[in-house]
This record gives C-alpha cells, structure tokens and sequence, in this order.
C-alpha cells in the first residue's frame, strides 16, 4: 500500500478539498490510505475552546461555535444541494463534543485538551471521505482512535507498537482507499491522545510501518523539502534527496517540513518517505531513503523561535558536575521542557529549551533552591547544517549573539533578534 498524507493547508477550505481530489486523480489512489490532519487552523481554534473550558466557561460556547460555523461553511461550499448524511454526521460529533464539555469531571489540563482537539481530525476526515463520495471516489473513513493505541501520556502519547500493529492489520485492507486521522489514537480506557503538535506525519509513518507500505507522501504547500524556512529566507533551494540520517539530523535541529518522530519507523523497515506539492501534484518533490547522499549539497538553514537561554551556576561557585546535571534534566523532563542546545563550563550550564506547555516558571522556582537561574526569552536558535562561514555571518547580521555552538557538520547559534 501506499500512504498518503494531507496536511491542514490542503484541506483549509472547500477549494483546496476539491484539490485533493484532483490530486487523487492525477497521481492515482489504487492501494492506498490517506492520513489527514485537521483543517486550516482548527486546532488552534480547538486550542482555545480549552482554554476557555478552564478560564473562561462565559465564553465557552462563543468558541465552540465558530469552529462550528467554519466547518459546516466548508461543507455547504462542497454540497450546495445539502447533504443530509454529512450534515447529521457533523452534529452528532458537536453533540459529542458539547457532551463532554458539560459532563467531564476532570481537572487534568492535557487530558481535557486531547478529548476536545481531535475533535478537528474527526471533522476534516469525515467531510473530506464525503467529498471523494461525490467525485465516484469510492473510500471508508476509519476511525484512527481504534487504531493507534497508546499509553495514557496525553498531549505526547507513546505508541503500543504491538498492538497497533494488530489492530492495523485486522481493520485495514489493501483493496479498498481508507481515509483516516493523523495525530490521534486513544489509550487503554479508549480515551482519545494526541500524538504531540504536528503529529499526523508521524501517524502516516504508523500505519505504514503497520502495513509494511511501499511508500510514504506527505502533500504540501511547498515543491518539497527545501534548505531553508521561506518565512524567513528569501532565497531557498530545493533537495532532491536525502538519506533518512540527514532527515532525521534536520528534523532534530526543527526543521518542520519533517516530524521529528517520523522517520524512525520508516528507516526501520526502509520505506522511502515523498515529500511533494499538492499544487504541482506531477513534480518529483523530495525522496527521503536508504544511503541517498544530499543533493544538492549545500548548507541547511533551521530556525527555531520564541525559545528560552536559561543559564544555571551554583550558588557557593562550586562546580557543576554530573549529579547537578542529572538533577537538572530531571526537572526538565517532568516539565515537558524542551532541550535544543547544551553548553556547560566549571561553575555555570546553559540550555537553550522550548516550553511548550508554559512550565518554565514552575521550573525556574525548583532550580532557584539550587542554582543561580539567569535567563533570556523570546530568544531565536539558528542551525546550519554543513554551513559555510559566510552563510553564518550573513545570519549574525544586526544580532545579538548569545551562545554558539560548532561541531564538524553543524553550527548553532542562541540569537536575541
């Protein structure tokens, strides 16, 4: 089988919906399975129907009814002529979802938050197996809750391999297109997980590691995987191929056209991974596979922003030494602290760390007991695979240089903007 995956941006609206099926048409869709993330910015919208849950109930419903309206708008812009099946599907997953707001007991932020956004996934698949219907694309939605089974860790669950692996092979069948979610699975109580931001690449390499699946596409805005982030360079080159080693090397630093968790299941069982355009659907995009050596080989822009420069030393200038960093990646594993770059010297240690879930301050009043905690926010981290001095200066140009870091291949840069 072949898996394809289409990512928020190609399904946003009722125009880019119909793209998926003129891109299914075009390239084919015997032998297949698509993994589809939610649409547009919907999980972002999801986002802030949990927050108001939690700090804001007055305006809960305000929220929960414009992720209504802009799905059913989407829907009405597809089917003029109403199609009652859709549209009594779709109530009944906001009858569910107001269900839960009304009925949950639970004070646990990051379960609450992956019982409402899947929510987004569930409507994006349902309207988009609906559309493909209409176009004599015939196709099952499958639930990927029943699917992908994993531990309890919500927000960042872990996948039970074995299992999953049994439920795949038992549901899906080879014949017949299935059109399921990306980033969700649920856990041992069947409650609904979330697979971490961005997850459903890493969903796609799921079900493909499951299937034993000849390859992978993820659709995009983009012609491909490019050296750099085209918000922020002007100028970006195309790369034909890489091997999984340098993927996985990009995808570690930040690069976001990849998930950093996507490429191991496909590496394990060689699976070539197709990064392509959804606008140009016939161009050879990206092939990511066994011993592909870059190409071009050129330097490899990756930005990370809004990250932290936190600085530790000791308060009696002692050293620093193994058990107090020990100590230190404890907590910052507890707190769901990101750790990007690490540099340490006799009496200080520095990280530059991404806070996803807003623990740094709860974090910074644990270390304040034992160290010196110096910080800088809002910061920028740059990454140059095989750089070039030259591409480095450039990128230093009117900044604030706060840390640097160089090895052999890969140069990293904390940058105050």
């Amino acid at each position: 089988m072949k898996i394809y995956k289409f990512g928020g941006a190609s399904i946003r609206d009722a125009v880019n919906i119909r793209n998926v099926g003129r891109v299914l048409q075009t390239v084919g869709y015997a032998d297949c399975l698509i993994v589809a993330s939610a649409m547009g910015k919907t999980t972002n919208a999801l986002e802030v129907v949990v927050a108001r849950y939690f700090s804001a109930p007055a305006s809960l419903d305000q929220a929960v009814q414009e992720v209504k309206d802009y799905h059913f708008q989407i829907a009405y812009d597809l089917f003029p002529q109403s199609k009652a099946g859709l549209f009594s599907e779709m109530h009944a997953l906001f009858e569910k979802l107001n269900h839960f707001l009304s009925a949950n007991k639970s004070p646990n932020y990051n379960f609450v938050y992956d019982q409402i956004v899947g929510y987004g996934e569930l409507l994006s698949t349902l309207i988009l197996h609906h559309y493909l219907e209409s176009c004599g694309i015939d196709n099952r939605w499958t639930d990927s809750r029943l699917l992908v089974k994993t531990d309890t860790t919500y927000r960042d669950a872990q996948v039970d391999w074995e299992l999953t692996q049994s439920q795949i092979r038992s549901e899906i069948r080879s014949q017949v297109l299935h059109i399921t979610q990306g980033f969700i699975g649920s856990d041992p109580n069947g409650f609904c997980t979330t697979l971490g931001r961005e997850g459903s690449d890493y969903s796609a390499a799921i079900f493909a590691f499951a299937l034993n699946a000849e390859s992978v596409t993820i659709w995009k805005d983009v012609p491909g995987v490019l050296n750099a982030d085209p918000r922020y360079f002007p100028e970006t080159t195309l790369l034909e191929h890489l091997s999984y080693q340098e993927a996985i090397e990009l995808a570690f630093y930040g690069a976001s056209v990849i998930h950093p968790k996507t490429l191991q299941p496909l590496q394990q069982k060689e699976i070539p991974l197709y990064v392509k355009s959804f606008i140009n659907p016939l161009l050879p995009g990206t092939e990511v596979s066994k011993g592909m050596a870059l190409s071009p080989q050129i330097p490899c822009f990756i930005v990370k922003k809004n990250q932290l420069l936190i600085s530790l030393s000791s308060l009696d200038f002692s050293f620093i030494m193994e058990g107090h960093i020990s100590e230190i990646f404890k907590c910052f594993h507890q707190h769901h602290i990101k750790v990007h770059v690490i540099q340490n010297s006799a009496i200080s240690f520095s990280v530059c760390v991404e806070d996803p879930f807003q623990q740094f301050e709860v974090l910074r009043s644990i270390l304040s007991k034992q160290f010196k905690v110096s910080y800088n926010e809002g910061v920028s981290l740059y990454t140059i695979r095989h750089f070039e001095e030259q591409s480095a200066e450039r990128i230093l140009q009117d900044k604030t240089l706060l840390l640097k870091q160089v090895n052999r291949e890969t140069i990293q840069m904390v940058i105050k903007e």
